[in-house]
């Protein structure tokens, strides 16, 4: 009789150390449920959200001394910003892919290499569609016209009237640019080809070109805002068919997203407002 009290006890105690367990277990699934995801109303466990979308990120090359393409300024909140009616397309392209913009600032001779490389998604900065180019990369539909210009300083306006009036002048051109390409063209021309229009118009000014040529709305910001500097009557030869944004080789979907924003833009004129409300604020 006494074994079998010894017996019921022993079974009595593994029934409570098993149920003990059990509720332990239990209690751990519910709070697993509650710190993997949200849980549905039966009790299954919902899916996480998809952040692919979210996190996706737009990379644009850009050299930012071009206005009103694209160049810095002194925001309300005293930081300073790249703007442009470059940016606003690319702000565009970005808003219709679900992606963040990221702006990189660099020299107009090595955004076709970053893109190539991978390290820039685009190139917009105000680039020609030049043969040369179209072997480097897939480029857009043209997207904006503009012609050319020669600056010089007011007092050799006249001197420099024609592109004849060039030969064996001293030109500055940006490196890299379908305008140190027309420079070449001019007999006996001095080029100085430089990274920075900003230093272009810095040897102008200090005398040490006698002329620059430059893309007709990036010459009438810097006449504006530079005194001293005036547009010559010279017409420099566009052989150019505008300007279109650059995608990396092969990369057919990018390039058919950027084109449909671009149809977008064309057509409901907003690219005309974006140069024009950048042109108003390269002035400030």
């Amino acid at each position: 009789m006494k074994k079998w009290g010894i017996l019921l006890t022993a079974v009595l105690m593994l029934t409570f150390v098993l149920a003990a367990c059990g509720q332990g277990k239990n209690n751990s699934a519910g709070q697993a449920g509650n710190s993997g995801g949200q849980t549905t109303q039966n009790g299954a466990q919902a899916a996480e959200p998809d952040t692919t979308e979210a996190d996706k990120t737009l990379t644009i090359g850009m050299s930012a001394d071009f206005p009103p393409y694209e160049f810095h300024i002194k925001n309300e909140q005293g930081e300073d910003e790249i703007v442009g009616f470059d940016v606003e397309i690319a702000k565009e392209i970005a808003k219709d892919m679900g992606a963040k913009l990221e702006i990189k600032d660099l020299k107009f001779d090595s955004l076709l290499n970053e893109l190539a490389s991978g390290r820039v998604d685009l190139v917009i900065s105000g680039l020609s569609p030049t043969p040369e180019r179209a072997e480097q990369i897939d480029m857009s539909k043209i997207y904006y016209k503009a012609e050319q210009a020669v600056v010089t300083r007011e007092a050799d306006k006249d001197k420099f009237s024609t592109m004849e009036s060039l030969e064996g002048a001293k030109i500055g051109v940006q490196l890299g640019s379908i305008q140190e390409e027309m420079a070449k063209k001019v007999p006996n021309a001095k080029l100085t080809s430089l990274a920075k229009i900003n230093d272009i118009i810095m040897q102008l000014n200090t005398n040490r070109v006698d002329a620059a040529i430059l893309e007709g709305p990036v010459a009438d910001s810097f006449v504006k805002n530079v005194k001293g500097l005036v547009i010559t009557d010279a017409k420099p030869e566009n052989e150019d068919e505008g300007y279109v944004i650059g995608v990396k080789k092969g990369n057919k979907e990018l390039l058919d997203q950027v084109n449909s924003t671009l149809d977008r833009l064309i057509g409901d004129g907003s690219i005309d407002k974006f140069v024009a409300e950048a042109s108003v604020l390269a002035e400030k």
